[in-house]
């Protein structure tokens, strides 16, 4: 492992680099804001929540029209121009005085920080490695786990202590002073996959090259969509109405808030465990493993009345967030080849995007409707279980054309 570290540095740090900063366009740093945004503009629980479920729609549009871009274009170009993007955004955040400057900030921030960042970081670590691509998708996925335990700490002290515009205003800074040029040195120099014969792009299923085309009408993607959607939509929504479940438990945030740790802790030691089985097993018998976690994590919800059971909660959901990583990074281009690999993981990026949107909505209006969170919990339990045992055909299916 040393000397993969060390002899892929550069590639693995500017992978970690994009996830991590990938932070600053991601619903739980965002939703620290919340407040003041919502005093500042006069906005509603219910409009705030609008105008954001737009920006994110949005973005996911964008994403899936314009995230082929990867294949196209060097990353050492569009990685530093998306962070400049993304500071402008940011800026603007800190600038804005109306309604509709606000909404076009939350659409940039979305689509550069959980959008491109992600997808960038992942497609790249797809393309470059084969023999080790389970362990180089895991260590960049570090960075999603290591932003949720640095950044909101950071961002309260920097909130209480210069207000929250001035805030947005060094998150600007901090993307086109550092994350952009080091992103422009580390990407400088392009990565051959190692562990096959021959150079290139690496074929899939059938020896064939897919295109995104394709790929939607090949069995496989339709089949794997409601387990893509599952991960980030009961992910954002556990994070969403914690407020939510501290008034229903009787608990208080501040007891609740080492479930924060006990999820990356879990994400980060699942994600290395996975990226090692994908890359010795192969990542499609993975697949009827992934929501159990989650749905074992979730139910216990439920019926949790000390908040011990709340940190076990997310410990548990942690482990799938973090084999989600791997398994995606390593499934999809054994699938379907690295030529058009941008092209498909921003379709697959979009949906896990979308659920991003719809999960408070739809939780929300259950919530409204007298279904609190934590009975939804149970049902989103239960519903983890169905796709893993319907993921138990999928893993025979794509095992016996994969052997073809």
């Amino acid at each position: 492992m040393l000397t993969f570290l060390r002899e892929n540095l550069r590639w693995l740090a500017s992978g970690v680099l994009l996830t991590f900063a990938s932070a600053f366009g991601q619903t739980w740093f965002i939703s620290l804001f919340a407040g003041a945004i919502k005093t500042e503009y006069g906005l509603s629980d219910g409009s705030w929540g609008g105008l954001y479920t737009v920006a994110t729609l949005t973005s996911a549009a964008l994403l899936f029209s314009r995230g082929s871009i990867v294949d196209t274009v060097r990353l050492s170009r569009l990685a530093p121009a998306i962070a400049v993007a993304f500071a402008l955004a940011a800026l603007g955040m800190a600038m804005a005085r109306n309604i509709w400057l606000l909404g076009l900030c939350l659409f940039l921030l979305r689509f550069c920080g959980q959008g491109m960042f992600s997808h960038i970081a992942l497609t790249a670590m797809g393309r470059w490695f084969e023999a080790r691509r389970g362990q180089a998708v895991a260590i960049t996925s570090l960075g999603h786990p290591a932003g949720e335990i640095v950044i909101p700490l950071l961002a309260v002290l920097a909130i209480a202590g210069i207000g929250w515009r001035p805030t947005w205003t060094g998150v600007a800074c901090l993307l086109v002073l550092v994350v952009a040029p080091l992103l422009w040195v580390l990407l400088a120099e392009e990565r051959a996959p190692e562990g096959a014969e021959g150079g290139g792009a690496r074929p899939g299923l059938m020896g064939h090259q897919w295109s995104r085309r394709d790929a939607a009408r090949h069995w496989l993607l339709p089949a794997l969509m409601p387990t893509l959607l599952t991960p980030g939509f009961i992910g954002t929504v556990v994070f969403f109405h914690q407020v939510h479940v501290a008034d229903v438990k009787g608990w208080t945030l501040v007891a609740m808030a080492p479930g924060y740790s006990a999820y990356a802790t879990s994400a980060v030691a699942s994600a290395f465990a996975a990226g090692w089985a994908a890359d010795r097993f192969g990542a499609q018998n993975l697949l009827p493993a992934l929501l159990l976690p989650m749905g074992l994590g979730i139910a216990l919800i439920w019926p949790a009345q000390e908040v011990i059971a709340w940190h076990v909660a997310l410990g548990v959901i942690g482990v799938t967030q973090g084999m989600a990583g791997a398994l995606w990074g390593v499934l999809l281009p054994v699938a379907y080849g690295t030529r058009h690999l941008g092209a498909i993981r921003s379709l697959a990026t979009t949906v896990m995007v979308v659920s991003t949107a719809i999960g408070p909505g739809l939780t929300g209006i259950l919530i409204d409707a007298g279904t609190d969170f934590p009975t939804q919990c149970l049902f989103m339990g239960a519903w983890c279980v169905a796709l893993s045992l319907g993921s138990l055909a999928i893993t025979r299916r794509l095992s016996r054309e994969l052997d073809a």
